[in-house]
């Protein structure tokens, strides 16, 4: 290997990398498609500058053949009219015409060939650009679904890495806590409160409201006055399991 295919190839390894490292897919396939869509006006151009040639060539092949018939026709008249030297001028002119005429056969078959295959181009030309366009079309929408999952993934890894993943699991674990406490604290409140002295109390208020209840009744003329006490029925009920024990002792 020479010096110098050691050195092209050292410039290319170093700036290939380079241009490779700028290059954006996305925009590159955008712009390929663009490229596309713009050799069909061109192409088209080019099919009808075909056509044209072949039109004209067709115009004059008609020319031609008007002009074959024509002098065809007039040497004959001379023959037939004894003028000889007028049928030798015009044959003349009808060899060159059939001359031009043949040139120009040729010319336009090699017109419509040249036609023909440029439509054939065209069509394939089409339904390649069309295949790569689809191919373009899903490779961006491909890179686009890519670029949107990539989003959600450093989100998640946000998440892990000392983000709210963190911090939701903390503070979830601190409410349950404080929660617990609370009703700990709720529980040990009503344990503290003395039920049975509250009912006591409430037993003492209904004796009490019972006995002014009766004396306004001995003011007013409405009842005996030896004071009833109402017992309440808890303790009347143990009261009468008492006298049945000692009833049954002393028996």
């Amino acid at each position: 290997m020479s010096v110098w295919s050691r050195f092209t190839r050292w410039i290319k390894s170093i700036f290939g990398g380079a241009i490779s490292a700028m290059e954006d897919p996305r925009l590159i396939l955008e712009q390929n498609i663009r490229e596309l869509n713009d050799q069909v006006p061109k192409m088209n151009e080019n099919i009808a500058t075909v056509k044209a040639n072949v039109m004209l060539l067709q115009k004059e092949l008609k020319k031609y053949e008007n002009e074959t018939s024509d002098l065809t026709s007039k040497i004959k008249a001379g023959i037939q009219a004894g003028r000889d030297d007028i049928a030798e001028k015009y044959a003349l002119q009808l060899e060159r015409t059939k001359d031009a005429l043949n040139r120009t056969k040729e010319q336009l078959s090699y017109a419509s060939a040249a036609y023909d295959k440029a439509l054939q181009v065209k069509k394939a030309f089409m339904r390649e650009k069309e295949r790569k366009i689809q191919e373009a079309k899903e490779a961006l929408r491909a890179h686009e679904r890519a670029k949107w999952q990539a989003k959600v993934a450093d989100t998640l890894e946000q998440f892990e890495v000392g983000g709210v993943d963190q911090t939701h699991d903390e503070m979830i674990t601190r409410i349950n806590e404080e929660t617990a406490k609370n009703e700990a604290r709720m529980e040990l409140a009503l344990d503290s409160i003395d039920s049975d002295a509250v009912r006591i109390e409430e037993d003492a208020e209904s004796i009490r409201a019972q006995e002014l209840v009766k004396q306004f009744k001995l003011e007013m003329g409405l009842g005996s006055s030896a004071p009833e006490v109402k017992i309440p029925d808890a303790e009347l009920e143990q009261g009468e399991k008492t006298i049945g024990k000692q009833r049954t002792q002393s028996e």
